[in-house]
């Protein structure tokens, strides 16, 4: 397998390899030429937005600044907003469903390190999906961390560290985040 298979299966890869370095580069000058290019300018916006992104819905609106490792990784659903300073660190795929509303701050973390120093330093890593469902809010400064789904109707707490999955219609909030209520 490529390390990039690797990646996309969930299985320690390095991160390093020449590709995977490429393919990053790649990413991070078109969220470069996004996070410089004036909200006034929105088709140009979305036509950037429609390059980095593997999917989006007709409207989508992702405010600057904006940090994507691979972007071909996250796909969004109609209606979706990213507010100011969010990073994906998509290395496994990141998928939104519609209406999915995302404050300042947050961070969509894919990537994942070995506890085992010996196999960390040798520079491997492995990443795991993230899934947010439909109509769902995200706080500010919220994080993400790898494998979590998130289910449809869902609002998480500003500051939420979320480490495990959130079922459908529930308010989570916490570090780690812990359903707090029912919708």
């Amino acid at each position: 397998m490529t390390e990039k298979e690797k990646m996309l299966a969930g299985e320690l890869y390095d991160s390093m390899e020449k590709s995977l370095a490429r393919e990053r580069t790649h990413a991070k000058t078109l969220c470069e030429e996004l996070n410089r290019t004036p909200v006034a300018e929105g088709k140009k916006r979305k036509e950037i937005i429609r390059k980095l992104l593997g999917k989006t819905g007709e409207f989508v609106h992702i405010e600057s600044n904006v940090w994507f490792d691979y972007g071909y990784n996250t796909e969004v659903g109609e209606n979706f907003y990213c507010n100011h300073e969010c990073v994906f660190l998509d290395c496994a795929k990141i998928t939104f469903g519609d209406n999915v509303f995302i404050a300042p701050q947050c961070g969509f973390y894919t990537a994942g390190h070995p506890i085992d120093a010996k196999t960390r330093n040798a520079g491997l890593e492995f990443a795991k999906t993230i899934t947010v469902g439909n109509d769902v809010w995200i706080g500010g400064g919220v994080k993400i961390l790898p494998g979590v789904t998130i289910g449809d109707n869902c609002v998480i707490g500003a500051g939420s560290v979320v480490v495990k999955d959130i079922p459908a219609n529930s308010v989570a909030a916490g570090n780690p985040a812990r359903v707090l209520r029912k919708i």
